[in-house]
């Protein structure tokens, strides 16, 4: 990936999420700047960016912070340099595969969800639509 500096502000915009928010999950343990400025503003790079998207995508399917840096190990070891046996290469894909497992049963009943949040509304609207005046008088 590039190896440009973004400041924090930029990662923000570009991640859709609050400075606070980018701040909590470095003092969480989940993301780390690659790097600070002279004046010690923080440093952020694609691959931080990339990072910061797995968080968001994760939070709201219900993942608690320690599951995020779980997943975030494993993808990091899968990810590394360095080579694996293959017990353990085989061990963090059956790692990756739980959460991904985990992750569609959580989407499976979100759909649930959104599907009865859309058939609320429509009856609202209907409600409203029988309850609507078919003319409405005006007034002078």
């Amino acid at each position: 990936m590039d190896d440009k500096h973004m400041q924090i502000g930029e990662v923000a915009a570009r991640t859709e999420l609050s400075l606070r928010t980018i701040r909590h999950y470095e003092e969480s343990g989940l993301v780390a700047p690659s790097a600070r400025s002279q004046g010690g503003f923080r440093l952020y790079t694609e691959s931080d960016v990339a990072r910061l998207m797995v968080i968001r995508r994760m939070k709201p399917l219900g993942f608690t912070l320690d599951q995020m840096r779980d997943l975030l190990t494993a993808t990091d070891r899968l990810d590394g340099e360095e080579p694996l046996e293959a017990d353990e290469h085989e061990a963090l894909m059956d790692r990756v595969r739980a959460f991904e497992q985990a992750a569609t049963e959580q989407v499976d009943k979100l759909r649930v969800q959104l599907a009865r949040a859309e058939d609320f509304a429509a009856t609202l609207r209907t409600r409203l639509d029988q309850g609507a005046p078919a003319t409405v008088a005006r007034t002078p």
